[in-house]
């Protein structure tokens, strides 16, 4: 069998893979709604967790260390050049990523680069993932849906433009802006876009932790994100991720 034959063939079973892992997951989400302790609303009232209290008070600190990360841009990956999976949403380099977490890994040499960042990360409890979400000026991120309702997603508003209301997101349908310093919370399995219509920066810190569940709810969850981990899905972002550090720092 030639090289490109066998590429073509695993490229092949992995969009298959993908596929029907999907429908799986989403099939799961009525099953996570009824063993789910908190709403399944598209956006979720920040008093549902109190510890969001607690990083916005940090958010000051998280910022200054974004500043010396966006100082290189160049250094930081587009969101498609560490996971193959997003290249529908992600194009060029208008969205950028500096990753902290993937499904509960720590990527050490990111939160070494910003120490108040990761202590704060570190007090999270169930954190999956965390990263520097950097969304170019006047660029849209296309409708989509994330994979499983078994996590929660957070934002941190750190550079949000001007003009707001020209930056926003929609959740199902419904419509949010961020603000600095402060916490939104919703759930990405339903469909959500992303419009950045102005010409500054939008950057906000990236949280997904796990969905308050009963016990039932708990165990099925975790033996989700245990098969999540267990993929390509994960293992390729890491090791592309890893492959990215070590190219950096022969650059410096």
């Amino acid at each position: 069998m030639s090289a490109s034959l066998a590429s073509r063939i695993s490229a092949s079973q992995h969009r298959f893979t993908k596929r029907v892992g999907k429908q799986f997951l989403r099939k799961m989400g009525e099953f996570q709604s009824r063993h789910s302790l908190v709403t399944t609303e598209p956006f979720i009232p920040q008093s549902t967790f109190k510890w969001t209290h607690d990083l916005e008070s940090s958010w000051q600190s998280i910022r200054k260390e974004l500043d010396e990360v966006i100082q290189n841009p160049e250094e930081i990956p587009a969101f498609h050049q560490l996971s193959q999976d997003q290249t529908r949403i992600s194009k060029g380099n208008n969205w950028k990523v500096f990753t902290f977490y993937v499904f509960g890994k720590r990527v050490d040499e990111n939160c070494a680069l910003c120490p108040e960042t990761a202590k704060a990360l570190g007090k999270i409890k169930n954190l999956q993932n965390a990263f520097f979400s950097i969304l170019a000026p006047h660029y849209h991120i296309p409708a989509h849906k994330g994979p499983t309702r078994a996590i929660i997603r957070v934002h941190l508003g750190l550079i949000i433009p001007e003009q707001r209301e020209k930056c926003w997101i929609r959740v199902h349908d419904q419509y949010a802006t961020w603000e600095e310093g402060k916490c939104m919370i919703f759930d990405d399995s339903y469909e959500h876009e992303v419009h950045n219509e102005t010409d500054q920066l939008r950057v906000v810190l990236f949280l997904d932790f796990d969905r308050p569940m009963d016990r039932f709810g708990t165990i099925i969850n975790g033996i989700i994100v245990y098969l999540l981990r267990s993929s390509n899905y994960v293992k390729q972002p890491l090791k592309n991720l890893s492959m990215w550090n070590k190219q950096a720092k022969k650059n410096q």
